[in-house]
Formats: structure tokens, sequence, C-alpha cells
């Protein structure tokens, strides 16, 4: 068994090349604490430098064929260091500015927009739950609410008595209620006296 301690740096990046891991394993042994020291000092961030090292390091082995044997390795890995540091960097910046632009338009909606923006998702999940409803209970229903039909048109309309129609207009705001009571109660209600 070789003792690859005893091996520069050149002739284990022959090694790597090859795919030999214990090779990989002595370069990492050798390096990682300058390539992570690098990292922690430009980002102060311990797992954030722990994992751009073995990002560094993964990136190292599967690009190990293409390397030439005669570059300097401690200047490769602080070169890709830093450029994994600065595309985090870039990375944080975008997220960073979204974020803020984000929060100022946020900030920048009056309450009365968020009240409009807020009651008509509620519409939306009303007219969705009315939609589920049984196909001659929602007519009845969208008759009686939306077109604004006394009981005794609707009746006469479907062919229906009264009584039926009444009927289907209560279980469909029953329904109502029990899918939407704690998110539209006021509009159920709305509904119910309409």
């Amino acid at each position: 068994m070789e003792n690859y301690a005893e091996f520069a740096d050149e002739q284990l990046l022959l090694l790597v090349k090859e795919r030999d891991r214990l090779a990989f394993t002595e370069l990492y042994q050798r390096h990682w604490q300058l390539v992570y020291l690098h990292a922690y000092n430009l980002l102060a961030d311990a797992d954030e430098a722990k994992d751009l090292v073995q990002d560094v390091f993964f990136a190292f082995w599967e690009k190990a064929d293409e390397l030439n044997v005669s570059v300097n390795l401690k200047g490769y890995l602080y070169k890709a260091m830093r450029n994994r540091i600065f595309s985090l960097i870039r990375r944080r910046k975008v997220s960073d500015q979204f974020v803020s632009l984000l929060m100022e338009e946020l900030d920048g909606l009056d309450n009365a927009t968020v009240e409009a923006i807020e009651e008509r998702e509620l519409l939306a999940l009303i007219d969705a739950e009315i939609a589920r409803l049984p196909a001659k209970m929602r007519e009845v229903f969208e008759l009686s609410r939306k077109s604004f039909l006394t009981q005794k048109e609707i009746a006469e309309r479907l062919g229906m008595s009264e009584e039926a129609v009444k009927k289907q207009i209560h279980r469909a705001l029953r329904l109502l209620r029990a899918k939407l009571g704690r998110y539209a109660g006021f509009y159920v209600l709305l509904l119910a006296s309409a």
C-alpha cells in the first residue's frame, strides 16, 4: 500500500485524474482548511463556508481529468473558491434586491387596496364553492342570488314547487356556510339575506 502523504501534489493530481479516491482524499486533507479559511474570512459564516468547500472539492473531483498536471493546485482551489463566493454573493444580492422590492411594493399598498384584494379572493372562493353545489341546487341558488328572481318566479321557470325552491336555497346556504363560514361569514350572511 502506497503512502500518499509522501507524494507531491502533482503526483497526487496524476492519480486523481485516473480516479484514485485515496489520492483525492489526501489532496482534500492537505488543502481543505486553506480553502475553508478563505471562504470563512469573506463570508463570516461557518456553515456556508463548509458548504462551499464541499462544492469546490466536488467540482474538482468531477473536472480532475481536465486539469493540467502542472497547475498550481493551491492557486486553482483558491480561485475556484473565490468564484463560488462571488457567485453566492451575486445570488444573495439579487434575491435581497428582489425581497426589498417586494417589501416596498407591499408597504406601498394602502389598506383599501389590501382589502380590495382580499375581497376579490374571497368572492372567487365563494364562486368556486357555488360551482361545486349539485347542478339543480346551483341553478336555483344562482337564479335567486345572482338573477334576483323570487322563489315563485324560480318555481315557475323550473317547473318546481315554491317549497322545493325554498328548500334548495336553504340547503345551498347551509352548505356554503359549512364550507365558507369561517372565511366568508359576512358574505354568506349577505347571500342569506338577498
